[in-house]
């Protein structure tokens, strides 16, 4: 949380400096429109921390006024930054040309004749500099790009996610159970952009597959219980053969999450705190056990696979519903199956995956390590812009087969 505050408060606003250079120092001559482009500079990194620290601890109707302008800006500021980064490269070879400046032409001089001093009245050539021509370019194509990914990104996050079907064979499932279908879902982040018709277009999604089993790998929300109950009240709605489970999310934590797990289970879904449930399945009987996040110590509810797994019929199937894809180091010690993740929304902005896969060991899709499959979505919703660039959002049907 301190690093957190710490990128918020101090480095945003430091990196903030680098693009006003390139784009309004570079480009605008002193005067007004550089004292206005200014100005709107800095009323947008205002908004942007005020999305960031306040947009999720207030009522969500008042949050949504600086959550939308302050986020989509976090996503411009992403893609404008990089831009500009790459274009450095090009800037630095063409630096001697852009030195010097050009005229027009002069007018020609017979031989042997004196050149003609132009009148008070005398029209001059323009000046090109050369170096303001460089920047402006620069500028442009970098603004172009950005906006162009974040309204893609927009228009896909928006939108309705995909639904993925994996097929997974289980070395130590009954055969009896197979077929089972288990909705995996994770990273809504109900709050000040999405609401109640995200959540119900998710439930309606859900309910049209016939699935048999709902998990909710964490990050419901981004907010209180006291703003965001009606938002998630459509998950009362979720229809399956053997129930809907819940397991916490970081994101919980930062918005008390012992509310929310009282809560829920007046939508009818059941939360598992580090342990199991027995699901039968056409006679056949498999292990759902879940886990809290890997960041709830920091709150003393420290996840722990072994005490979820404990007592459990070693020679029976387990499957682990957990946040973050870190947690396959101790679901392999403990001989789980498979374990279903989230919390990487895949990247969301790429090539933000590529830190993401440093972090987490994992982006999205299937992974195997030793006798543990793991499948990680990308998650149905987002964090912060409402903009997804080259990781769409994700419902996942897994049908469990026999190894």
């Amino acid at each position: 949380m301190i690093f957190f505050v710490l990128v918020v408060l101090v480095l945003l606003p430091l990196v903030h400096v680098y693009l006003w250079r390139r784009l309004i120092r570079d480009t605008l001559p002193r005067g007004t429109g550089r004292r206005v482009a200014t100005l709107a500079l800095v009323a947008m990194v205002v908004l942007m921390l005020a999305a960031l620290v306040l947009s999720t601890r207030i009522d969500p109707d008042i949050g949504q006024w600086f959550a939308w302008p302050g986020y989509l800006w976090l996503a411009l500021f992403f893609y404008l930054l990089l831009a500009l980064l790459v274009l450095e490269v090009p800037r630095l070879a063409l630096r001697r040309w852009a030195r010097g400046s050009a005229s027009g032409a002069p007018a020609a001089v017979a031989p042997g004749a004196e050149p003609v001093a132009a009148g008070p009245g005398a029209a001059t050539a323009p000046t090109l500099d050369r170096r303001r021509v460089l920047a402006r370019g620069s500028a442009a194509i970098a603004g172009l790009t950005a906006a162009g990914l974040v309204g893609y990104g927009t228009t896909v996050a928006l939108g309705p996610p995909s639904v993925t079907r994996v097929p997974i064979a289980l070395r130590k499932l009954d055969p009896r159970a197979a077929g089972c279908r288990i909705a995996l879902i994770s990273d809504i982040h109900l709050g000040p952009i999405l609401g109640r018709a995200f959540t119900q277009r998710i439930v309606d999604m859900i309910n049209a597959e016939d699935v048999d089993v709902v998990g909710i790998a964490g990050d419901l929300v981004d907010g209180s219980v006291e703003h965001l109950q009606d938002a998630a009240a459509p998950l009362a709605g979720l229809r399956s053969t053997h129930g809907t489970f819940f397991v916490t999310g970081n994101h919980e934590y930062y918005s008390d999450y012992q509310q929310w797990v009282d809560f829920l289970p007046s939508l009818g879904v059941r939360v598992l705190r580090n342990e199991r449930a027995e699901i039968t399945h056409n006679g056949g009987t498999f292990d759902l056990a879940g886990i809290n996040d890997a960041t709830a110590y920091q709150f003393q509810d420290a996840g722990d696979v072994g005490a979820a797994l404990s007592g459990r019929d070693p020679e029976r199937a387990v499957v682990l519903l957990a946040h973050q894809p870190v947690d396959l180091d101790d679901a392999v010690a403990h001989d789980v199956d498979l374990m279903l993740a989230g919390h990487t929304h895949g990247g969301q902005l790429t090539p933000f995956e590529l830190l993401v896969s440093l972090q987490q060991g994992a982006v999205a899709g299937m992974y195997q390590r030793g006798g543990t499959k793991m499948y990680v979505t990308r998650g149905a919703g987002f964090w912060g812009p409402p903009v997804r660039v080259g990781a769409p959002p994700d419902i996942t049907i897994v049908e469990l087969q026999a190894g």
